[in-house]
């Protein structure tokens, strides 16, 4: 892949580590102010766990991503992004077009999925 590429796809990359982090910063923050509300009726404290439990979820979620986004910019150092990490293939355009943090082609996606690989 060609340096202007890579550096087209590390700044996309860059630019959603930024947007995850903050994300995970709002909701942490949000989950905190679901605590300090000091209610004592029984529903609101269950809406209040339902609340943090759901941000919980979110969080993860946005987590696991980020670590996705942090793998693709270590593979850019590396001189190995743009490559399928099972087979070695190139990554189509398209696909890093649309998840730029993939690790793998789609044929290797596929057998990830169904537990082949």
């Amino acid at each position: 892949m060609d340096k202007k590429r890579l550096e087209y796809y590390k700044k996309k990359l860059v630019t959603r580590r930024d947007e995850l982090m903050r994300g995970i910063a709002r909701t942490e923050q949000e989950g905190r102010e679901a605590d300090e509300d000091p209610t004592v009726d029984l529903a609101d404290k269950a809406a209040n766990s339902y609340t943090k439990e759901f941000l919980f979820g979110q969080t993860h979620n946005d987590r696991s991503l980020l670590q996705l986004v942090n793998d693709a910019l270590a593979r850019i150092k590396d001189d190995s992004f743009g490559e399928c990490i099972a087979c070695h293939q190139e990554l189509q355009q398209k696909r890093l077009e649309a998840v730029p943090w993939t690790r793998y082609c789609l044929p290797c996606q596929e057998k990830m999925e169904q537990g082949l690989l």
